[in-house]
């Protein structure tokens, strides 16, 4: 027999006094009852703070990481089933349908989140030349396009293959590695530097160790052997990456991934889980999150490329990112292989080619080239010197530079916008185009300084403007892993190099400041994207920055001065948050779980089978639990615990259900009158609803109850004219430590969870409260109204949507109840003041006169 149909049993049976062990074992039975219910307000709560994370995140500025949504998602779910499980062991078999209910709305949930399938065609290895066939999802964006270059403009491009995205997703099958990165994503805080960059190396590491499927080396040795034919001996290769989303309109993932450079043949296999394993680098991950991209979504093709051993290279604009008005294509090279321009890691000439009929250099600023990347002899890249004789010798000829000039102008055309181009000239002076992705521009019109009139503080003056804008903060010297680990929100990066591994940190910074490096490499490209100013190559001087010294970095005056100086407020640019995929699924789980559609209990709706939403599942299982344990409690016959009406000078609508020794005994009758309540908690909040008396609701505005009327009309279940016996009643749970209340006057909810006891470690006061009649402006306000005073009373408040939330720990009893005794006050005293929210001049005369009373109230009898 079970614990219901054992009550059952015995509420139907004739009053008797039990004996002492029957007594005993029913007070065990109860209580085993009364955890359940404990558990599942409990649940409850987890699972409305999980909704209200999410429903922030969608209104806050920042992309969420899919990981954050995927674990509050997550989180959600598996509170609200446990809440069922609870709602089960109090009433066995009385709600059926309600576990089928949950699998239909966790499946739409767990739709939303679903990542995009890998794919489960096509060839594993497919040559450079067919890359663009199928689209890009094979071969990858950077591959895609490439393969284009050569098939449609006959540019030259280096002969190569690609081991396409199937081939990452079989590595991923055959090694299991899919939920493991899930896993690790899910439980680390990418917030924190230390956090992002163990989770990497972890997941990086999974796939070093991963094994090659045997059908996948086999077709990547049978492509290298066909490339072998086609290419310079002795064949080298440099391996690309190209993920999904690298090199699109808006994520350009510059510089985020690894190049494997002179890579041995029969060495690809290494080379190629390096690269793939760069999908994880802390960089990829930190631009994944801040661009609003899956995680899931992430998957890796590789381009093996014949290496060319280059005589100079660089990087190519088809027009200026930092004024839009400036037409011509915008040249930066070097002596050797490229990476030192899109590192930015030495000083590169400049050249500027306008366009024509006929091209012309109208630009030619050759810098002192000390050093330069060359292809090692046996395997990989390493810098060098110069020779004396060419290091103040331009790294193009004319004659070179317009060429390269005019193959950008060809892409630029074909691919219908500006580019941003990768090149190198082989040692015949043989032009090969190495990359080639959209350009993202900054939107300026004309470079003008933002701080002026302050000489006297100016630090230094010079470098290139590698992305527009001023911005003020303390200085912090980024060099090593350690020092990026203390770098803190609206901090200034400054650096030596502006390498790509400092990616992570843009999200963060105020501005970038590099001794070394120009408006064409990898970071500058980023910061770009990100909106950051980048002052870089400012020279020796730039060291002048002292570590914390708070300085004002003016971009476009190419500037740096000492302490923080007015700079014009960033222009709004009208533009609604970034439709990114993270966002678009964040959108669809909210979609799912948080709506709430069942509010009246007396609905004859309120079903479990009603039930379409998380939140729908949260409100029946809370209310039913709440019902179970009335109607056990107020079973006549029940002799240990009853559930009674408040008798106040009057019956009141606040039932009291006493949980296990929260009331005297016995007691006779339906009612429960104030001395026969021991529990502390309750008399406190109690006394402060009645020590001041309620002067009734404030007047209404034209607005306020135009506000309220069409609040009403839209959500009709919510209006106070909706005939509902259990909405209009609110429950005191207690016993002698524990207090909680679910209350609802008119449109207002609010829950409170007190436990008192003469342990300060072990109390709790939580207070939620939520809803209201006007529109949701106003009760915003009324939120930031109650958190001013709930701030003040020394509660840890947070507002999440129309939810507000407050919480305090580890006080002593006293000052408990002291606090609850306020809430009292402030759940009787502002529960209809958002309709008078649009009313400055009502609103500070309301605070005045609260803040008076909550000052004069002093702590409850008794404490």
């Amino acid at each position: 027999m079970n614990l219901v149909d054992h009550f059952r049993r015995l509420f139907t049976q004739a009053p008797q006094t039990p004996g002492a062990d029957e007594v005993e074992r029913l007070r065990a039975d109860f209580a085993a009852r009364y955890r359940c219910f404990r558990d599942l307000l409990s649940a409850n709560q987890r699972a409305l703070e999980a909704l209200a994370d999410l429903e922030q995140a969608q209104a806050g500025e920042h992309s969420p990481t899919m990981a954050f949504v995927r674990g509050r998602a997550t989180a959600t779910a598996v509170n609200v089933f446990r809440m069922i499980q609870n709602l089960e062991a109090l009433a066995p078999d009385r709600y059926p349908g309600l576990g089928e209910s949950f699998k239909a709305v966790q499946a739409s949930v767990e739709a939303a989140l679903g990542s995009a399938p890998a794919p489960t065609e096509g060839p594993l290895v497919r040559p450079l030349e067919q890359a663009a066939i199928g689209g890009e999802a094979l071969c990858g964006p950077k591959m895609a396009v490439l393969g284009r270059v050569a098939a449609e403009l006959g540019l030259s491009v280096p002969p190569g293959l690609v081991i396409t995205t199937r081939a990452y997703a079989l590595v991923v099958e055959h090694n299991g590695l899919a939920e493991e990165i899930a896993r690790l994503l899910q439980i680390a805080d990418l917030e924190r530097m230390d956090s992002l960059l163990a989770t990497c190396s972890q997941i990086q590491g999974l796939f070093m160790r991963s094994e090659i499927p045997t059908e996948l080396a086999q077709a990547v040795q049978e492509g290298l052997a066909a490339l072998a034919q086609a290419a310079p001996t002795p064949l080298r290769l440099a391996l690309r990456s190209s993920a999904q989303g690298e090199d699109a309109a808006g994520t350009s993932f510059a510089g985020q991934f690894t190049s494997e450079l002179n890579v041995e043949p029969t060495r690809w296999d290494e080379a190629y889980r390096g690269v793939i394993a760069s999908l994880y680098s802390p960089p990829a991950v930190s631009y994944r999150r801040h661009m609003g991209l899956r995680d899931e979504d992430a998957a890796m093709a590789v381009g093996c490329l014949a290496m060319i051993q280059a005589q100079a290279g660089g990087v190519a604009y088809t027009a200026d990112p930092l004024d839009s008005a400036r037409q011509g294509v915008l040249i930066s090279s070097c002596w050797g292989l490229p990476k030192a321009v899109v590192d930015g890691s030495w000083d590169c000439d400049l050249f500027r080619v306008t366009p024509g009929p006929p091209l012309r250099l109208a630009q030619s600023q050759v810098a002192a080239k000390q050093r330069q990347y060359v292809c090692d002899p046996a395997e990989g890249v390493l810098p060098t010197l110069v020779g004396p004789e060419l290091r103040q010798e331009p790294s193009l000829s004319r004659a070179q530079a317009l060429e390269l000039a005019q193959a950008a102008l060809m892409l630029h055309e074909h691919f219908h916008g500006p580019q941003d181009v990768e090149w190198a000239l082989d040692k015949n002076g043989k032009l090969y185009i190495l990359q080639c992705r959209p350009l993202p521009s900054s939107g300026a019109t004309k470079l003008e300084a933002l701080v002026s009139g302050a000489e006297e503080q100016l630090i230094l003056r010079g470098g290139i403007t590698a992305g527009p804008g001023a911005a003020a903060g303390k200085v912090r010297w980024v060099q090593t892993g350690g020092d990026a680990v203390s770098f803190q929100e609206g901090e200034v990066l400054a650096v030596e190099q502006p390498l790509p591994r400092w990616a992570p940190l843009l999200g963060r910074a105020a501005a970038l400041v590099g001794i070394k490096g120009g408006a064409a490499g990898h970071l500058a490209s980023v910061a770009r994207e990100f909106g950051v100013p980048a002052l870089l190559g400012v020279g020796p001087g730039g060291r002048d920055l002292a570590p914390g010294q708070e300085v004002t970095v003016d971009a476009n005056g190419r500037a740096v001065y000492a302490g923080r100086l007015p700079l014009p407020g960033r222009p709004q640019s009208g533009q609604s948050l970034p439709d990114t995929p993270v966002r678009r699924a964040l959108a669809q789980v909210i979609a799912q779980a948080a709506p709430l559609n069942l509010l009246d209990p007396e609905d004859p709706d309120f079903t479990p089978q009603a039930c379409r939403t998380l939140h729908d599942l949260t409100r029946f299982c809370h209310q039913k639990a709440v019902e179970e344990m009335f109607s056990l409690a107020a079973q006549e016959h029940f002799p240990l615990n009853a559930a009674r009406q408040l008798y106040y000078h009057a019956p009141m609508q606040w039932w009291i259900i006493d949980l296990e020794d929260g009331v005297r005994k016995p007691l006779g009758g339906k009612y429960v009158c104030l001395e026969d309540i021991l529990c502390a908690s309750f008399h406190a909040f109690w006394e402060g609803m009645l020590e001041v008396p309620w002067q009734g609701p404030p007047p209404l505005d034209a607005k306020g109850m135009a506000s309220v009327m069409f609040q009403a009309t839209a959500n009709p279940a919510l209006a106070t004219g909706v005939k509902s016996r259990l909405a209009e009643r609110n429950y005191f749970l207690i016993t002698k430590e524990f207090l909680n209340l679910q209350s609802r006057v008119g449109f207002h909810f609010s829950s409170l969870e007190a436990m008192v006891t003469p342990r300060a470690s072990d109390n709790l006061v939580s207070f939620c409260f939520r809803g209201g009649a006007a529109d949701p402006g106003r009760r915003r306000a009324r939120l930031a109204f109650l958190d001013e005073f709930l701030a003040g009373l020394g509660m840890a408040v947070s507002i999440k949507g129309d939810a507000l939330l407050a919480r305090s720990e580890d006080l002593p009893a006293p000052e408990c109840l002291t606090l609850l005794k306020a809430l009292g006050y402030l759940i009787m005293h502002t529960r209809q003041l958002d309709m008078i929210m649009a009313s400055p001049q009502r609103v500070e005369h309301y605070r005045a006169k609260i803040a008076a009373d909550l000052a004069a109230l002093g702590p409850p009898s008794g404490a």
